[in-house]
């Protein structure tokens, strides 16, 4: 058995750092420009002080998401509202130019969104299941699970060099139990970030203050300080883990530290792309290693 030298076992062995130290890539995709906000903002704020890379990708423009204004005026705002996000957060946010409200699965979007999970090297890309409520998420749903094989394949998209190993695809978390529920094989506690979470919120105004509670019929007068609304908006986008969140928060921190969690995200293990053991996933997601 040959033996390998001191020189060659020290090469290996930076290797092994850089690769242990690389940042991880994550991307989040939406179906509007604040989908991956409202459903991982939290862990996207741990992922970055962690000192990860975090893309946010929607797949629509929002050009419908209002009462009084659309179209490209509404679209131009909207993405403005992203590129403040991604100071708040210290990520990066990607906007295509689809419709809101009129998103079909279609080989030309599937093939843009191949070329940006390509683009961005992603480890792991978290979209929405595929029986969320509105036709956009669940269309986004679709393109990326569509998606998830043809990242690695060169003659698709051939214009944009395939990844050698397929992301970890995961769903976020949502209340629907048709034909099957959500199961959080991942939650993750952001009781640290919440603020950071709400901050970045807080920047689309368009959506909580002024769109939102419009649809909702909610009666409430906004408040108009910037501090009042965002404690306004926390009494209405916080929510206790529930019950199945809270058992997977005990499986990942133990039971002690899973009681003191107040705010956690949850994702779901897509049953597409690479399929990740316990020991992956704490590599995937290191903020559970704490």
């Amino acid at each position: 058995m040959k033996t390998l030298s001191l020189s060659t076992l020290l090469f290996l062995a930076t290797l092994f750092a850089f690769a242990q130290s690389k940042p991880l890539k994550i991307m989040m995709i939406g179906a509007h420009p604040d989908d991956c906000d409202i459903k991982a903002g939290g862990t996207a704020a741990l992922f970055v002080a962690m000192g990860h890379q975090v893309k946010f990708l929607s797949v629509t423009n929002g050009d419908a998401g209002h009462m009084e204004m659309g179209g490209g005026m509404l679209a131009k705002r909207r993405y403005d509202e992203t590129q403040e996000v991604a100071k708040r957060l210290g990520i990066s946010y990607d906007v295509l130019d689809n419709h809101d409200g009129e998103l079909l699965p279609t080989l030309e979007i599937r093939l843009d969104v191949i070329r940006k999970i390509r683009e961005w090297d992603a480890d792991v890309v978290i979209s929405h299941r595929s029986n969320d409520y509105h036709p956009d998420h669940r269309y986004t749903g679709i393109l990326v699970q569509d998606a998830a094989f043809m990242v690695g394949v060169p003659n698709i998209a051939a214009d944009t060099p395939p990844l050698r190993k397929n992301p970890v695809f995961l769903y976020y978390q949502d209340n629907f139990q048709k034909p099957n529920p959500f199961e959080p094989d991942i939650a993750v506690d952001i009781t640290s970030v919440i603020d950071k979470k709400f901050d970045s919120l807080d920047a689309h105004v368009s959506q909580f203050y002024e769109w939102l509670p419009w649809i909702a019929n909610d009666p409430d007068v906004i408040p108009e300080g910037r501090e009042e609304r965002k404690a306004w908006l926390k009494t209405k986008r916080t929510s206790a883990p529930s019950p199945a969140v809270k058992q997977t928060l005990e499986k990942w921190y133990g039971k002690d530290k899973a009681s003191k969690v107040r705010f956690a995200e949850a994702f779901e293990i897509c049953e597409y792309g690479t399929q990740p053991d316990q020991e992956e996933l704490k590599r995937l997601f290191p903020m559970l290693k704490q």
